[in-house]
Order: structure tokens, then sequence, then C-alpha cells
């Protein structure tokens, strides 16, 4: 189920600069987990939030939904099924929002709920999986450990199994990515509703009439006004869909860029009175991180009252059935290459035969692999040996998200030469022995080709499809049409 979607667009109705003082003081009151962590922030100015949309039919404190919220929600079983239990704990929903430090376009990869990935902090024997399924496999294991050690009050239960929960969704999501992240924000199922309703319905444009008894979808094609209960049939709809989850996905995407469109278009930041309708809702359906300044971050996230974002959809390599579940395969490698290449480009350059760069050839040259495929280290310093390089050190290094090249001292024009093999900008180390060169090969990197001049070639940046059932980028600043 795809409602969780509003966790993104609460974030963006909540955090998003021109939000008057008084209401963006109050936000300091939801920063109540601790889930975060000491992991890696980012040191560049930039945020990355991962926004996860839970699909939970309770609340907070792990009572259930009333009823009547629960038939608005369309959430139930088509057979019946008791609403209580559907849906469970999966994270159906994850978006990570990368928002620059100069309040420019801000940019979002979805990744598909289906993702089997290694998972990271979890809980229990249960190492691999779907990547939606991370937190309610670590959530029961934790609620299972700590009732053994005489534990039974149901809320503490509850609490300490959603923040063992959140700490192995953040991990796995990182790992996947390979960027920092420096804040979440969770919203469940209620959340979407309360949202979609109290901004009075959010308008949005399908190629296509589409009807699906599942989720309540019966819309015609073009562009039109759904309230709070048909905002949420249209995020949730991916039967009748022809590619299933990954057209679902960009359903949310474009509601995520009407939200933004309708907060610009109807003034709802400067109305006081309409943005203490929304703080009510964030009281009570939103989960932020303790460590998170608002007020700060509101300065910075003008590309979001704009509606100026770009949104992505994470690629999969194909499908598989992995202990009687349907899962998408992926490949993490591309996956950390292309998230980081979009972010911050490589910049390729003509690179001069050896001859040109007195000296460089001399080098000693170490490469290490932290990322790319095993057995590259060894072809990397083959080819540079042929090159005139000396061979150091060969082998493995801690994972890095793209490839680095630094240089010791007398090493400055063999360091800069071999960098730009690569794509990226030589650092000087002064940790390093003189006249040595180390290379830490990324996930997108390539043994450096070598053309008839002698000149390298860079290898190419690691780009998001754009053609196919997850290509195509959704953009901000207005209505977008999709299937």
């Amino acid at each position: 189920m795809a409602y969780a979607v509003a966790c993104a667009a609460a974030a963006v109705i909540l955090l998003a600069g021109g939000v008057s003082y008084f209401v963006l003081n109050g936000l300091r009151g939801l920063g109540s987990s601790h889930a975060i962590g000491n992991g890696p922030k980012s040191t560049d100015g930039a945020t990355n939030i991962l926004l996860i949309g839970l699909d939970s039919r309770k609340d907070q404190n792990g009572d259930p939904l009333p009823k009547a919220v629960l038939r608005q929600l369309h959430a139930g079983s088509a057979r019946g099924v008791n609403e209580e239990g559907v849906g469970g704990y999966n994270t159906n929903t994850l978006i990570l929002l990368h928002v620059p430090d100069d309040g420019g376009r801000a940019t979002a990869f979805s990744i598909p709920r289906d993702d089997y990935v290694e998972y990271a902090d979890a809980v229990g024997p249960q190492q691999r999986g779907k990547i939606k399924e991370a937190y309610g496999v670590t959530k029961a294991f934790t609620e299972e450990k700590l009732q053994a050690r005489g534990e039974t009050g149901r809320h503490r239960l509850e609490h300490d199994g959603r923040e063992a929960a959140r700490k192995a969704t953040i991990s796995t999501v990182r790992r996947l990515v390979g960027v920092p992240i420096d804040h979440f924000a969770e919203v469940n199922l209620a959340g979407f509703y309360d949202l979609a309703t109290t901004l009075g319905g959010v308008d949005v444009c399908l190629k296509h009439p589409v009807r699906d008894h599942y989720s309540g979808a019966d819309f015609p094609a073009g562009r039109q006004h759904l309230n709070g209960s048909e905002a949420l049939a249209f995020v949730r709809q991916r039967h009748g869909l022809a590619n299933g989850d990954l057209d679902r996905t960009h359903r949310q995407q474009a509601f995520l860029a009407a939200v933004a469109h309708k907060l610009k278009q109807d003034g709802i930041f400067g109305d006081l009175g309409r943005m203490r309708g929304l703080y009510k809702v964030a009281q009570k359906d939103v989960v932020i991180d303790s460590g998170w300044d608002v007020l700060a971050f509101a300065q910075q996230a003008k590309s979001l009252t704009g509606g100026n974002v770009e949104f992505h959809t994470l690629p999969i390599e194909g499908f598989d059935t992995i202990n009687q579940q349907s899962v998408n395969l992926v490949n993490p490698g591309k996956i950390r290459a292309m998230v980081h290449d979009t972010l911050d480009p490589p910049k390729h350059t003509p690179v001069p035969a050896a001859s040109d760069v007195g000296g460089a050839a001399k080098a000693t040259v170490d490469v290490l692999n932290g990322g790319a495929r095993a057995g590259l280290a060894a072809q990397v310093a083959g080819a540079l040996s042929q090159d005139g390089y000396t061979t150091g050190q060969v082998g493995n290094a801690a994972p890095r998200a793209r490839t680095s090249v630094r240089y010791g001292g007398s090493s400055r024009a063999a360091g800069k030469k071999i960098a730009r093999m690569f794509g990226v900008k030589a650092v000087a180390d002064p940790s390093l022995p003189a006249g040595t060169v180390r290379i830490v090969l990324g996930p997108a990197a390539d043994v450096p080709s070598v053309t008839s001049s002698g000149e390298h070639r860079p290898a190419p940046a690691a780009t998001l499809p754009t053609t196919g059932a997850q290509g195509g980028a959704v953009q901000g600043g207005g209505i977008p049409c999709v299937d």
C-alpha cells in the first residue's frame, strides 16, 4: 500500500520556508525519536531526509485506528479480513529527499518497496529481504526480546519496537543509497487522510481513466480535484496499472508535486489559521528525529515551497521469487553510483598523455576496491602499470560512494592525471609517502581505456533511467499528468 506517501507531503508542509515563527517553533515538540543515531551526516551543507510511510492501521501508541477512519480510507481487505490486521508494519513508501544548501532544486529518490536488499542494524535472524520489511521484522524481534526479559507494558513494547525498527530502516536505506541520512520523518496511514482533508483536497492529473475496486480508485482521465479519501485511492492503486508498483510510485511523486503546488498557489504559508490545522495533523500523525532543528531547515528549504523538486525512481534489474515472495532484484553498487552522480555530477575533461605531464608516470600507485566489482582493483593496477606507473598496494577498502584519488608529496601531477581518468578531483594527503598516489574505487569505477594518442578516457557518469517502467523523472512546480 502506498498511502504512506503522506510523510513526504507532511515534510513539505511542515518544513518549508515562509511559515510563521510561531507555528514552526511549535514543531520542535515533534522530535521524539532518537533512531537516527550517530551515523554519518552530510558535510557539504546539504540535508538528506528519509521520508518513511508506514503501512499500519494503528496509531503511534499501537492502538487501532477508529473504524470510521478505516472506512474512509478504503483500507480494508477486499475479502473482508479484519482491517486492523491488514498491512502490518511495512514501510511501503521510502523517499530520500535531498535539499541543497543553497535552497536550489531539491531531488527526491523513491525506493521501490519490494527491492530485495541486505538489512543493516536489523534485530533477529533475518538479514535479507524486501526493504519494506526491515521495519516490521525488526519491530517484532525487538518486542520478543523485551518480553523475554520481562517487559509487559504494551505501550513500552510498541515504543521500543518502533525505535529499533526506525533505526534498521534508516541504516538499511543508508547502505543501499550510499549517502548520509541527516533526518527522517515518519507518518502512518491515517496521516495521509488527515493531511489531504486538512488541505481541502488536491488536484491531480491522469493520462487514462482508471477503475480499481481494491483501492477504490474510480477516476476519469484528465485533471481533477480529489478529496482526502479519493486522494488515498489515487496513490494506493496498483492493480490495473501497466507497471504495477512502479506506476504507483509515480502516482506518489505526482501527488507530492501537486501538494507543493497547492501550498504555493493557495497561499497557505501565509494563512496562520490553516497552518495551525496542519500543525495539529503533524502532532497526531508525524514522528521526526529529535535532532532536527526545523527552524534552521526552513531557511534552507525554499525549493520545497516553490515546488522546485525533481522526483526519480531508483532502478531495478528485474524480478525474481525468493522464499516464495516476488521481489525486485537490484544492484546496490549501481544505485549508489547513480544517486551520488545525480547529486554531484562528475566533471569530465580531456586528459593529457603521460608525456605532457612530466614525471607523472613515475609515481607508485595503490589501488583499493571500495565498492567496485570484484577483481577490478587488480585490473586497474595492471592498466596503470602498462602506462608506466609502479604498482603499490592492491586490495580492499571500506565501501565508498564514489572513487577517490589522493596523492602524497611530489606526486601532484600523477594524482591529477589519474583522477581525471575517473572523472574526480585529486586531493593532497600528507599522510601518504612522497611519490605515492592512492585510488579507492567506488561502485561506478571501471578500467580506464587508452586511446591511440595515449590519452585516457574517463568512465561516464552513472545516470538514472529516463525511459521504461521506472524511468522518467516527475517534475514539481505544477500538476504532472501520470498513468
